[in-house]
C-alpha cells in the first residue's frame, strides 16, 4: 500500500502536467481564456489567503492593488516605450515592488485597526484608488483608460503566453504559501489568527507579521494585475478596481478552505469557470452576481470552514469510528 504522502505528491506532479500540458490538450481560444482566467484567481485566491487566512484579517480591498499593479506596469511599459512581446513580463516584477511599497504605506495605518474596522479601512482604500484612478486623466487616462502596447501574436496562440505568465504567478503564490506555512513566521501569524492579544503576550512580533504578510499578499496581486492588463491590452478604474475582483478572492478561499494551502486553488477551479459561463450566458442580466451571493451565503452558513477542512473533518470521524465499529462486530 503506498504511503498517503507518495500518492499526494503523485497527484500534485499529475495535476501540474496538466496544467503545462493544457494549451497543447485543448488549444482552442475559448478554453484558454477560460484558463487564463482560472490560473489568474488561482493566483488572486492564494495570495489574499496568505493575508486573510493566515492572519484573520479579511481583507475586502485586495481589488486595489489588483488596479494599482495593472496601471503602474501599464504606465512604467508607456514610459519606458516597451513594445509588445515578451519583454513587457519582464518588468512584472517592478509591477509587484511598486504595489508591496504601497501595501506597506497603506498596511501601517489598516493595521492599527482589528475586525470591522479593518474590512471598512480597506474598502475605503480601494474606492480611494479607484476614484484618483478616475480623475488624475493626465496620468492615467481616467475614463478614457490607458493603452497597454499592443501584444504580437495572434489567432489560437494569443492566450497561450499570458496562460504561462499566469500560471508562473500563481506558482509563485503557492511556493510562497507553502513556505510561510511551514515557517516560524507562519506560525506566528497562525497565532495572530488565534488569539492575537495571546500572540503579543508569548512574544510573536505581531505588527510586523502582520504587515509583512500584508506586502507579500498585495504584491503578488499587483504582478497578476500587471498581466492582466497587458492581457486586456486597455484598463479602466471601473474595471481593473472592480470591488467584485475582491469579493471574487474572499469567496474562492472561504469556499475551498480559509487558511489552507489547497483551499483558494479548489474554490478558484470551482467558482471561475462557472463564473464565467455564467457572464457569457447571463452577462447582460448579470443574474451571475446574485448566483455569487446565494454561494456566499450558503458557505458561510453551511461550511464556515470551507470543503477541505469539512471534508478533513468527516474522514477522520469515519475512521475513529471504523475502530469502535469492528470492535462492537467482534464477538
Amino acid at each position: 500500500m503506498y504511503d498517503r504522502r507518495v500518492l499526494m505528491l503523485l497527484g500534485l506532479v499529475a495535476v501540474l502536467a496538466v496544467a503545462l500540458l493544457l494549451p497543447a490538450i485543448a488549444p482552442d481560444s475559448a478554453t484558454t481564456n477560460i484558463a487564463v482566467f482560472t490560473v489568474m484567481y488561482v493566483g488572486l485566491a492564494t495570495a489574499w489567503n496568505i493575508m486573510g487566512g493566515y492572519t484573520g484579517y479579511i481583507s475586502l480591498g485586495h481589488a486595489g492593488f489588483f488596479g494599482f499593479g495593472s496601471y503602474a506596469l501599464g504606465l512604467l511599459l508607456a514610459k519606458l516605450g516597451v513594445a509588445g512581446g515578451y519583454e513587457p513580463f519582464l518588468f512584472v516584477p517592478v509591477a509587484g515592488v511598486l504595489t508591496a511599497v504601497l501595501a506597506a504605506v497603506v498596511g501601517w495605518f489598516a493595521l492599527r485597526t482589528r475586525a470591522a474596522t479593518f474590512v471598512i479601512v480597506t474598502i475605503a482604500f480601494m474606492f480611494m484608488l479607484q476614484l484618483l484612478a478616475e480623475n488624475l486623466t493626465s496620468l492615467t487616462g481616467g475614463g478614457a483608460g490607458l493603452a497597454f502596447p499592443n501584444p504580437p501574436w495572434r489567432g489560437g496562440f494569443f492566450n497561450i503566453p499570458f496562460y504561462y505568465a499566469m500560471l508562473a504567478l500563481a506558482l509563485v503564490g503557492l511556493a510562497a504559501s507553502w513556505w510561510i506555512r511551514r515557517s516560524k513566521f507562519g506560525l506566528g501569524l497562525l497565532a495572530i489568527r488565534d488569539d492575537e492579544d495571546k500572540a503579543l503576550a508569548v512574544g510573536v512580533p505581531a505588527g510586523a507579521f502582520k504587515l509583512t504578510a500584508f506586502v507579500i499578499s498585495a504584491a503578488l496581486v499587483g504582478m497578476i494585475g500587471g498581466v492582466y492588463g497587458y492581457y486586456v491590452t486597455f484598463i479602466y478604474p471601473q474595471f481593473v478596481v472592480d470591488p467584485l475582483i475582491g469579493i471574487s478572492m474572499v469567496l474562492m478561499v472561504f469556499l475551498g478552505g480559509l487558511g489552507t494551502l489547497w483551499g483558494p486553488v479548489l474554490g478558484a477551479l470551482i467558482l471561475e469557470p462557472a463564473q464565467l459561463w455564467l457572464a457569457y450566458n447571463y452577462g447582460v442580466s448579470r443574474l451571475y452576481l446574485v448566483l455569487y451571493s446565494a454561494v456566499f451565503l450558503l458557505v458561510i452558513l453551511f461550511m464556515p470552514r470551507g470543503i477541505i477542512p469539512s471534508a478533513s473533518e468527516l474522514i477522520a470521524r469515519r475512521r475513529a469510528r471504523a475502530p469502535a465499529t469492528r470492535a462492537g462486530a467482534t464477538p
